[in-house]
């Protein structure tokens, strides 16, 4: 018994003398990217990204799989969709799971607590958090909009379960907005009794109505804005369901849209628009006006792959300035999911430079224009030259 004890006591001896505890988790070396590039002044900054439990646990000493003979069975996400964050943690639905919750200050990734029993989730697809810390899970194969409190626990659900699908449900003063992509239609609920209040978006003419609404939002006025992907545009309604304008259409070009999902307001009412055929994000003054675009098409950082949407959050900065460049100031973070490859929840910094003239929104307006006419002259330059190189091989 002695010989053994000792055995056991060298061993542990080694793994502490050779530093094989636990660490704080290590990301590649990414270089650091910015949009829009240079020389244009930059607005975001891409920071970090989250895809499984080693993006924020320690990583398990070699002693402890010596001890207890198992192997490092990472756990990740499979197929995100939604994303909010709350009080330092990152919460995200899973499509093919249930929400899963990244907690940066426990440093633990696990599913939420309250979704099990009567909270069992289907297929979580959109989640967003009111002042209170209640949780709005929209799951359309459930039927219902369920409900998380402060603790992550549950506390009931919402709608019948059957014949709609939910898919995003957002929270203005004491109703419940839900987008319902079956009927094409906005249906608000009183937030407390659940019950049904009215529903948006199929009144009046074509142009008054919704087709396919995906995602929702709102502005400091209270205006809705719904992603409608069956006509390609993001609508702005007043409460009452009388469309006002309309962002967007459908087109190959910056400003228009090819598969428009998620949807975020910033505190200047600055619109972001999730496009999964572009694999950017497009960024709308609140006069419908384009801004900026950020991500592209791959897996390096900062890249997007089949991005579903983006959520804005000014609360947690601090869990990201290590990652900011020292000359960028983050003002808020940007959070947007991708739903295949490495780097699942990307989150980036929108913020400034500092000690530099940023361009006015006007200006910045310009300046788009400007690039959408160089590359349409660019488009029409490629497409001559090819024309031309078929008329030689004939």
């Amino acid at each position: 018994m002695n010989t053994v004890r000792l055995i056991c006591l060298a061993l542990l001896a080694v793994f502490v003398l050779t530093g094989c505890g636990g660490a704080p988790p290590k990301k590649e070396d990414a270089p650091t990217v910015f949009y829009p590039d240079p020389p244009e002044p930059p607005r975001i900054q891409y920071l970090t990204s989250f895809t499984s439990a080693r993006d924020v646990e320690a990583e398990k000493s070699a002693f402890d799989v010596f001890i207890t003979g198992k192997k490092d069975d990472t756990l990740r996400l499979d197929k995100p969709y939604g994303v909010a964050m709350h009080n330092g943690k990152i919460y995200v639905c899973d499509t093919n799971s249930t929400v899963m919750v990244f907690d940066l200050e426990k440093r633990a990734f696990a599913p939420l607590i309250g979704a099990k029993g009567l909270g069992k989730l289907a297929q979580p697809l959109n989640i967003s958090i009111d002042r209170d810390g209640n949780k709005y899970v929209a799951d359309p194969l459930r039927g219902q909009v369920v409900v998380f409190d402060k603790n992550d626990l549950y506390a009931r659900a919402i709608g019948i379960s059957a014949g709609w699908k939910p898919v995003d449900a957002v929270v203005y003063e004491n109703e419940l907005y839900v987008a319902d992509i079956q009927n094409g239609e906005i249906k608000v609920f009183d937030k407390n009794t659940g019950d049904l209040l009215r529903k948006l978006g199929q009144r009046g003419d074509l142009n008054q109505r919704l087709a396919m609404p995906t995602n929702i939002a709102f502005d400091s006025t209270g205006d809705l804005l719904v992603s409608d992907a069956g006509i390609f545009r993001v609508v702005r309604m007043d409460r009452d369901g009388h469309i006002k304008t309309t962002i967007g259409g459908v087109g190959a070009n910056i400003g228009k849209f090819a598969r428009p999902k998620g949807i975020a307001i910033d505190r200047e009412d600055r619109l972001y628009v999730v496009d999964a055929a572009f694999d950017n994000v497009q960024m709308f003054n609140k006069d419908g006006y384009l801004l900026l675009f950020f991500g592209k098409a791959g897996r390096k950082a900062g890249d997007l792959y089949l991005p579903a949407k983006v959520a804005i959050d000014y609360d947690n900065v601090r869990y990201f300035q290590k990652y900011a460049d020292p000359n960028f100031t983050i003002e808020y973070l940007i959070l947007v999911t991708s739903q295949f490859g490495d780097r699942m929840v990307n989150v980036y910094g929108f913020g400034k430079e500092r000690g530099r003239r940023y361009p006015t929104d006007e200006e910045l307006k310009k300046l788009i224009e400007e690039r959408i006419e160089r590359m349409r002259k660019e488009e029409q330059e490629r497409e001559k030259a090819a024309s031309e190189e078929d008329e030689k091989k004939k």
